[in-house]
């Protein structure tokens, strides 16, 4: 499905990423893992045509993707931000997309009506954005995004500014989509535990350089990926909490 080589990006002398090079294949996930400033976010927007990169190869089901217009190559971009217009309802952010493409008034309601169904929003359709959670808002632009069927759907760490309870609602959420609308999907977010949830393919971002791993296996032994961290504090709670119950 797509094939990004040799990407570079820079900002004046600042270097944002160097040499990024990935295959992606359709209806798989590629979790990117990566701390605040390491320029994932970057390269996110640069595979979305919101930014330029200085230079690379983009193929998007074997074509060029730069001969194509932003617009038309069916690749969307989600952040953490729902970004839905405060002047519209619920089912109105839902359908924009498919009223650009000036489908029908009652091919969109059916549509729009189904997916509130499948996210559990059906009861939101006439509120204003100002009136939802962000849990909700998240729903309305995750199904809004869905709406459109992407060939590629990019994720900018979209669940980071939900509470826990919420956002573990929303990956369980993702994860059914992503099976039932066989979604090819980039997936950047800075925790571990996110990545190894949502992903089938691993990699992460550091100081501008992607890794990308053959298995989950490697992604965890990898001494950045934090995964030895982890399973070292939980050892130790088990160890503390098995101590003091033989006091």
């Amino acid at each position: 499905m797509i094939r990004v080589s040799q990407w570079n990006k820079k900002y004046g002398e600042k270097e944002v990423f160097s040499d990024v090079a990935f295959e992606l294949e359709k209806k798989r996930t590629l979790a990117i893992l990566g701390e605040s400033g390491c320029g994932k976010s970057t390269l996110l927007k640069t595979i979305a045509g919101l930014e330029d990169p200085d230079s690379g190869v983009f193929l998007l089901e074997g074509e060029n993707a730069f001969k194509q217009a932003v617009h038309q190559r069916g690749v969307v971009y989600m952040s953490q931000e729902a970004l839905l217009f405060p002047h519209l309802n619920v089912a109105e952010n839902l359908g924009f997309g498919l009223k650009m493409r000036k489908e029908k008034a009652s091919e969109i309601r059916k549509k729009v009506e189904a997916i509130a169904e499948e996210l559990d929003i059906s009861d939101q359709l006439e509120k204003y954005p100002a009136a939802l959670s962000g849990g909700q808002k998240q729903r309305v632009n995750f199904g809004r995004a869905l709406l459109t069927q992407p060939k590629v759907l990019l994720l900018d760490e979209p669940f980071a500014s939900l509470d826990s309870n919420t956002r573990k609602k929303m990956q369980t959420l993702f994860l059914e989509c992503a099976e039932k609308w066989e979604l090819t999907t980039l997936f950047v977010t800075h925790e571990l535990k996110e990545a190894l949830l949502v992903g089938n393919h691993w990699s992460i971002m550091r100081n501008g350089r992607l890794k990308v791993f053959e298995s989950k296996a490697d992604f965890m032994a990898d001494e950045h990926s934090g995964a030895r961290e982890e399973m070292h504090f939980w050892t130790s709670i088990s160890q503390e909490k098995r101590r003091n119950e033989g006091l």
